[in-house]
């Protein structure tokens, strides 16, 4: 479903985070916005503190979304919970990072990625938005806005939308078997379908 038609909801949903990071200040890294959907790279300083930056985030989104479009009373805007996944900090964190501000480029929405007006790479780009970044826990690499339009390998891609997808730490093997066992993910690190049977190849 098309979460944002216009220029107008996309600043309204920014203003909305900016507002959501005072109230609950969460280190938001980066974002984009999307004409279905949005990412954050966010990090929580206290536990249970995104929980409460999404509730309220998503309710407000929620309630002005209804009331533009004459839909109150009539569903739900967002089909769940949102998604979430930890990521180590390292190279993992860049690919992510840039993952999230090339999303409009492999969508085709634009021919560089920075031109899409509504994500952190714009914005570091010089254009001004009601969201304060945080520094990033690592190093960015230099040139940034380069590095994110290079075409990022299949592999690489197709990794990041499987954790995404199954909930799952991104990060080196032994840091993502650590994470599953402290954070009750372990089933999520498990391959997709069923276990071979013994003594079938």
């Amino acid at each position: 479903m098309q979460l944002f038609d216009s220029p107008t909801d996309y600043q309204r949903f920014l203003e909305l985070t900016g507002r959501a990071l005072r109230r609950t200040p969460i280190e938001l890294f980066a974002y984009c916005l999307m004409p279905n959907h949005f990412h954050l790279v966010a990090r929580p300083t206290v536990d249970g503190e995104l929980s409460k930056f999404m509730h309220w985030l998503s309710t407000k989104h929620c309630q002005g979304w209804q009331a533009l479009h004459q839909t109150i009373g009539t569903g739900c805007v967002y089909q769940g919970r949102f998604k979430s996944v930890p990521v180590s900090s390292d190279i993992h964190f860049i690919r992510l990072c840039r993952y999230v501000e090339g999303n409009p480029l492999r969508a085709q929405l634009v021919s560089r990625a920075e031109s899409w007006p509504w994500s952190s790479l714009s914005q570091r780009n010089g254009l001004r938005r009601p969201v304060r970044l945080q520094p990033w826990p690592v190093e960015i690499p230099e040139p940034w806005t380069d590095y994110v339009n290079q075409i990022c390998a299949g592999a690489e891609t197709e990794e990041i939308r499987g954790v995404l997808r199954r909930g799952s730490p991104y990060g080196p093997p032994e840091w993502r078997e650590q994470m599953g066992t402290r954070l009750g993910l372990k089933g999520t690190l498990r391959p997709v379908g069923r276990p071979k049977k013994e003594g079938r190849a």
